[in-house]
C-alpha cells in the first residue's frame, strides 16, 4: 500500500481537462471540414488563397474534374440535404419508439431494486462489511435509475451528433475528391475525427459529472455509489441496441433492394440516380454504421469503465477512499484522448497521401502509432495513478497486486485488439489472398461464392479468440476480474482513432454515391471508390475491437455479477447452471435469426417497390424521369421501427424472466452461455460480410490482371459476387455488430438487477 504520485486534487482537474482538450479538438476539425464549401464560388478558383497546406486554397485547374461547375456543387448539395434530412427524421423516429420503452424500463428499475428492502428509508448493512452502515436500496433505486436515463441521453447524443457530422461531411468529400484522392482522404478522415473524439469526451466527461454528483449524496459509501453508476453502462447499452438493429435494418433493406434490382436485373451502377432506393442507401450508411457504431462503442466504454469501478469500489482503492487510484480507469480514458489526438495528426498534417495504395496503410498506421504511444501512456498512468502495492477483491478475497502488474493487464488488452484488427483485415481486405479466393470463386457462380464466403468466416474466428483466451489469462492472472476490466478499457483507450477510422468508412461510401449521383466523371468515382474499399476493411476492423472488447467487458460484468449476487461458485455441473448455459448459447442463434429476417422482409418490400416504380415509371430508365425516393425511404423506416422492436425486447427481457423465475445460479449460466456462443456467431458474421464486399470491390475495381479475368461490372462472376455481397449485407451491418451488444447488455442488465434477483429471484425453483 502507499500513497500515489498524482493528488486528488490532480486528478480532478486532469480528468475533465484531458474530456475538454478532446471536444475542442474536435470542432478544430469540424472548422477545418467546413472550409470546404458547398455554394459554389462564382469568382472562380483564383480567389483563394493557395498556401494552406491541405489544399483547401490550391488553384483548381483540371476542368475535366468539373471543377468549375457550379451545377455540380449545386446538385452535392441537394444530395447531401436529402441523405441528411432522411437520417435525421429516421432517427427522431427512432428516439421517439425507443423513448417511450426506455421510460417504461427505467420505471421497471426503480421498482425492482426499490422493493428489494420494501422501499424502505433506513440504512443498511453493507454488503462486503456488515459492520459498517450503506445508503439504503431505495437510493440505489433512484440512482442507478437516473444514471441509466444519464447513460441513455449520452447514448443518443453520440449517435445523434455522429450522423450529423457524417451527413455535414459527405458531399465535402465528394467536392475534395476533384482536386485528388488526398484532399478527399483528409475531408473523410477529419470528419471521423470529429466524431471520435466528441464521443471519447462526452463519455467521460458524463461519466466524471455524474461520480461527482452522486458522490455529495454516498459521502463515503463508495460501494453504493459505483454501484449506482452501473444504471450508465446499462443504459448506454439499451440505446445503442436499438440504434445498432434499428440502422442496420434500415440500411440493409435499402441495400439489398437498390442491388438486386439495380446491379443484378438492371445493369446500372450501385449509385445510379435512375435507382429509386439509392436515397434511402445513403441514408441508411448514416443511421446504421455511424449513428449505430457510435452508441455501440459509447456502451463498450461505459460499461468497461463501470465494471471496472465496481469491482475497485469493493477492493482496497475503495475501502481506503482512495480516489485517484479509484478513477484509474478514468484517467487510462483521458491519456487515450490525448495520445489519438497526436496520432491523428500524422494522418492529416504530419503525412500527406498522394496515391490511391498509400489509403489504407495510413489507416494502418493510425492503429499502429496509437497503441505505440498508448502503452507508454499506460504506463505513466499507471506510474503516477497507483499505488506500487494494493489489494483487489477476487471472489470473496482480497488478492494482492503490484502497479506493474495492472499496467500489464492494460498492455494486453491494448495489443490483443491491435491483433484482433490486423486479422480482421487479413481476412476482410481485398489485398490479400483470403478475399481474393473468395472472388476468384465467383467464377463458378453464387454457390460457390457463398461457400468460401461462409469458410473465411468461419476460419476468421480462430487468432481473435486466442488473442481474446490470453488476455483474459493474464489479466485475470494478475488482478482477478479488475484485471479483466481494465484490459477491456485497454482495447477501447484508443476508441477515439478507431471510431474516425470507423466513420470515415460511411462517408467514404456516401461521397461516391453523391459522386455518381450528382453525373460527376469516371475519375473521380474512381477515387471515392477506393476511399470506400478501405473503409471497408476499416469497418471491419472497428467491428473486430467492438466484439473483441465485448467479449472482455461481459466477462468482467460477469464476475462483477457472480459477486454481487453473492454466488459463491457457479458449478456448471449442476441442473440450474446448465440448462441456462444451453439457453444462453442458443439466444445469440435466436437474436440473429430475428434480425437477419427482418432485414429479409424489409428487402422484399424494397425490392418489389424498386422493380415497381422501374416497371411503371415512363423514361425512368432512360434518364428522362425522377424515381420516387421517398417511398423508398419510407419502407425502410417503417421496415425498422416496427422490426427492431423483438430482438430487441429478447435482449433486455430475458435476463429478467430468467433472474426472476429460475434465480441467479442459472442466469449465471446465461450469461455464460451468450458470451461464448456470441462472440464466435458476430466475428464470423462481420468478416463473413466484409469479405464478401470486398471480393465484389476487388471484382469492380479490375486493378489487377486477376480481377480483370473476373470483370468487369456486369459479368457472371460480378452478379455472383453481387448475390454474395447482397448475402453478406445483414450478417455484417445488422446481425453480427448487434450480437456483441446483446452479450454486454444482458451481462450489465443482470448486474443492476442483482440485488433483486438474490433477494427475490427463482420463484419457480421456490415454489416447487
Amino acid at each position: 500500500m502507499g500513497a500515489t504520485l498524482l493528488s486528488e486534487l490532480g486528478t480532478e482537474i486532469a480528468i475533465p481537462v484531458c474530456a475538454v482538450v478532446g471536444i475542442v479538438f474536435s470542432l478544430v476539425q469540424w472548422f477545418l471540414v467546413s472550409k470546404v464549401k458547398l455554394t459554389p464560388d462564382r469568382h472562380g478558383p483564383s480567389s483563394s488563397p493557395r498556401n494552406n497546406k491541405n489544399g483547401y486554397g490550391d488553384y483548381l485547374i483540371e476542368e475535366e474534374e468539373g471543377i468549375n461547375d457550379h451545377n455540380v456543387v449545386v446538385k452535392c448539395a441537394e444530395i447531401q440535404n436529402a441523405i441528411s434530412e432522411g437520417a435525421t427524421s429516421f432517427l427522431f423516429t427512432e428516439y421517439q419508439y425507443v423513448g417511450i420503452f426506455m421510460a417504461a424500463f427505467a420505471v421497471l428499475i426503480f421498482l425492482f431494486l426499490g422493493s428489494v428492502e420494501g422501499f424502505s428509508t433506513k440504512s443498511q448493512p453493507c454488503t462486503y462489511d456488515k459492520m459498517k452502515t450503506c445508503k439504503p436500496a431505495l437510493a440505489t433505486a433512484v440512482f442507478s435509475t437516473l444514471s441509466f436515463l444519464l447513460g441513455a441521453l449520452t447514448s443518443v447524443l453520440s449517435g445523434y451528433l455522429g450522423m450529423k457530422i457524417a451527413t455535414y461531411a459527405n458531399a465535402r468529400t465528394t467536392l475534395e475528391a476533384r482536386k485528388g484522392v488526398g484532399k478527399a482522404f483528409i475531408a473523410a478522415f477529419r470528419s471521423g475525427a470529429v466524431m471520435g473524439f466528441l464521443l471519447a469526451a462526452n463519455g467521460l466527461l458524463v461519466l466524471y459529472i455524474a461520480i461527482n454528483l452522486f458522490k455529495l449524496y454516498y459521502g463515503d459509501d463508495w460501494e453504493g455509489l459505483f454501484e449506482a453508476i452501473t444504471g450508465y453502462g446499462l443504459g448506454g447499452s439499451s440505446m445503442a441496441l436499438f440504434g445498432r438493429v434499428g440502422g442496420g435494418i434500415y440500411t440493409k433493406a435499402a441495400d439489398v433492394g437498390a442491388d438486386l434490382v439495380g446491379k443484378v436485373e438492371r445493369n446500372i451502377p450501385e449509385d445510379d440516380p435512375r435507382n429509386p432506393a439509392v436515397i434511402a442507401d445513403n441514408v441508411g450508411d448514416n443511421v446504421g454504421d455511424i449513428a449505430g457504431m457510435g452508441s455501440d462503442l459509447f456502451g463498450s466504454y461505459a460499461e468497461s469503465s463501470c465494471a471496472a469501478l465496481v469491482v475497485a469500489s469493493i477492493s482496497s482503492f475503495g475501502i481506503n477512499h482512495e480516489f485517484t487510484a479509484m478513477l484509474y480507469p478514468l484517467l487510462i480514458s483521458s491519456m487515450g484522448i490525448l495520445v489519438c489526438l497526436i496520432t491523428t495528426l500524422f494522418a492529416t498534417d504530419f503525412f500527406e497521401i498522394k496515391a490511391v495504395k498509400e489509403i489504407e496503410p495510413a489507416l494502418k498506421k493510425q492503429l499502429i502509432i496509437s497503441t505505440i504511444i498508448m502503452t507508454v501512456g499506460i504506463a505513466i498512468v499507471s506510474w503516477i495513478a497507483l499505488p506500487s502495492t494494493f489489494t483487489i477483491f477476487n471472489f470473496g478475497t482480497q488478492k494482492v497486486v503490484k502497479s506493474w502488474q495492472l499496467f500489464l493487464c492494460v498492455g494486453v488488452g491494448l495489443w490483443a485488439g491491435l491483433i484482433i484488427g490486423f486479422v480482421t483485415e487479413y481476412y476482410t481486405s481485398n489485398a490479400y489472398s483470403p478475399v481474393q479466393d473468395v472472388a476468384d470463386s465467383c467464377r463458378t457462380g453464387a454457390a460457390t461464392n457463398v461457400i468460401f464466403g461462409l469458410a473465411l468466416g468461419y476460419k476468421s474466428v480462430i487468432i481473435p479468440i486466442f488473442a481474446i483466451a490470453i488476455s483474459i489469462f493474464v489479466s485475470f492472472s494478475f488482478a482477478a476480474m479488475y484485471g479483466i476490466a481494465v484490459a477491456a478499457l485497454g482495447m477501447l483507450s484508443t476508441i477515439a482513432t478507431g471510431l474516425a477510422i470507423d466513420a470515415y468508412g460511411p462517408i467514404s461510401d456516401n461521397a461516391g454515391g453523391i459522386a455518381e449521383m450528382a453525373g460527376m466523371s469516371h475519375r473521380i468515382r474512381e477515387r471515392t471508390d477506393a476511399l470506400d474499399a478501405a473503409g471497408n476493411t476499416t469497418a471491419a476492423i472497428g467491428k473486430g475491437f467492438a466484439i473483441g472488447s465485448a467479449a472482455l467487458v461481459s466477462l468482467a460484468l460477469f464476475g462483477a455479477f457472480v459477486s454481487r449476487a453473492e454466488i459463491s461458485t457457479v458449478d456448471v455441473l449442476t441442473p440450474k447452471v446448465f440448462i441456462g448455459l444451453l439457453v444462453g448459447a442458443m439466444l445469440p442463434y435466436w437474436f440473429s435469426a430475428m434480425t437477419m429476417k427482418s432485414v429479409g422482409s424489409a428487402a422484399l418490400k424494397m425490392v418489389e417497390e424498386v422493380r415497381r416504380q422501374f416497371n411503371t415509371i415512363p423514361g425512368l430508365m432512360e434518364g428522362h424521369a425522377k424515381p420516387d425516393y421517398a417511398t423508398c425511404v419510407k419502407i425502410s423506416t417503417d421496415a425498422s421501427i416496427k422490426e427492431m422492436i423483438p430482438p430487441g425486447a429478447l435482449v433486455m427481457l430475458t435476463p429478467l424472466i430468467v433472474g426472476t423465475f429460475f434465480g441467479v445460479e442459472t442466469l449465471s449460466g446465461v450469461l455464460a452461455g451468450s458470451l461464448v456462443s456470441g462472440v464466435q456467431i458476430a466475428i464470423s458474421a462481420s468478416n463473413t460480410g466484409g469479405a464478401w464486399d470486398n471480393a465484389k470491390k476487388y471484382i469492380e475495381a479490375g486493378a489487377s490482371e486477376h480481377a480483370r479475368t473476373l470483370g468487369p461490372k456486369g459479368s457472371e462472376p460480378h452478379k455472383a459476387a453481387v448475390i454474395g455481397d447482397t448475402i453478406g449485407d445483414p450478417l455484417k451491418d445488422t446481425s453480427g455488430p448487434s450480437l456483441n451488444i446483446l452479450i454486454k447488455l444482458m451481462a450489465v442488465e443482470s448486474l443492476v438487477f442483482a440485488p433483486f434477483f438474490a433477494t427475490h429471484g427463482g420463484l419457480l425453483f421456490k415454489i416447487f
